[in-house]
């Protein structure tokens, strides 16, 4: 069973992205991986063993077994509303009061705790854990959007806490894609036609709106309000209250009302196991892009000249060219 009809959805659509052709870019952006491995079957996934609680222990099932139905290796609460043009992947979870609708894919090993609203045109991969109330693949709320049909993507294993509502894309065969190993918290929004890479944390209350980039391995804090058509680069973080109308380059640190570059992650590049020596030439890159009164052109050129060249510092001159070509942003679309 595919995710993806044939004759009516292609990864290449789904990766609408700025750089679209260039594999490399891709590649390391964290971006190519997210709609080539949803898949309703994931056999290299091995799920944590958890050990049996101690004597005495008190374990709270999110639901009593004798109130489900399990058909075929998938249990279904008899509150749930699921559609029989859903279809749904091995041992998946649906719970209390759940609707899902017709033209929907659920793989393998997914958890929907009460609540959880799984609109049409959704495609989901395996051992996903959805929390109460969360809406997934709902109309996009965009004046231009006219009943076409699009789709929402979501990769495997994320976590999507309460009441976070992701919606489908705008325009003819489009989609919304969130990756894999995501962490999304409570309350937060995703709008129409954004691409999220992998391993994401956004933290609870912020709302990205629609057709923002996020790379990979980037971290969102709390109540953020992200513009449209922005695009964060990878390992990027974002400090709490912030309100992002610029894109943001990889590895940097951004913060305020406006937001603005402040430093480098430097946290977010050590739990990313980047070496020290690329550490310190990403140091003096942002040293020269945003503290030596340089224009662009001029402080990427002294940054090829004079520091030791690896494959982030390359990323992150190229992402700033792009971003100064007019190739990010909302101009993304011209060049297409």
């Amino acid at each position: 069973m595919s995710l993806f009809p044939a004759s009516r959805f292609s990864s290449s659509a789904a990766l609408s992205f700025p750089a679209r052709g260039d594999a490399r870019y891709l590649a390391f952006a964290g971006l190519s991986k997210p709609v080539s491995e949803v898949k309703k079957g994931c056999p290299a996934y091995q799920p944590t063993r958890v050990s049996r609680p101690s004597q005495g222990a008190v374990r709270v099932p999110m639901i009593e077994r004798s109130e489900l139905m399990a058909t075929n290796g998938r249990v279904i609460h008899p509150t749930a509303v699921v559609s029989p043009k859903a279809e749904l992947g091995e041992g998946v979870v649906i719970g209390p009061y759940c609707v899902i609708e017709e033209d929907t894919v659920i793989g393998d090993g997914c958890i929907l705790e009460a609540y959880t609203v799984v609109k049409r045109y959704t495609r989901m991969g395996c051992f996903n854990h959805i929390y109460p109330g969360t809406v997934l693949g709902g109309e996009p709320q965009d004046q231009k959007f006219k009943g076409e049909r699009s789709y929402l993507i979501i990769g495997n294993r994320n976590i999507i806490r309460e009441h976070v509502t992701i919606h489908r894309a705008t325009g003819e065969e489009q989609a919304t894609v969130i990756g894999n190993d995501n962490l999304i918290m409570a309350y937060c929004h995703i709008g129409h036609n954004c691409i999220l890479g992998d391993q994401i944390s956004v933290a609870s209350y912020s709302g990205i709106s629609g057709h923002a980039v996020i790379e990979s391995q980037v971290v969102i804090g709390g109540m953020t309000g992200i513009h449209q058509f922005v695009t964060i680069g990878k390992l990027a973080m974002i400090g709490g209250m912030s309100k992002v109308v610029q894109d943001v380059p990889p590895f940097m640190l951004a913060d305020g009302r406006p937001a603005k570059v402040v430093g480098v992650n430097v946290v977010g590049l050590r739990r990313a196991l980047i070496p020290p020596e690329v550490r310190e030439t990403l140091h003096d890159a942002y040293r020269l892009l945003y503290r030596a009164n340089l224009n662009t052109k001029q402080a990427l050129e002294r940054i090829e000249a004079e520091l030791p060249p690896s494959e982030e510092l390359q990323y992150l001159v190229d992402f700033i060219r792009r971003v100064a070509q007019g190739y990010l942003g909302r101009q993304r679309n011209a060049h297409r």
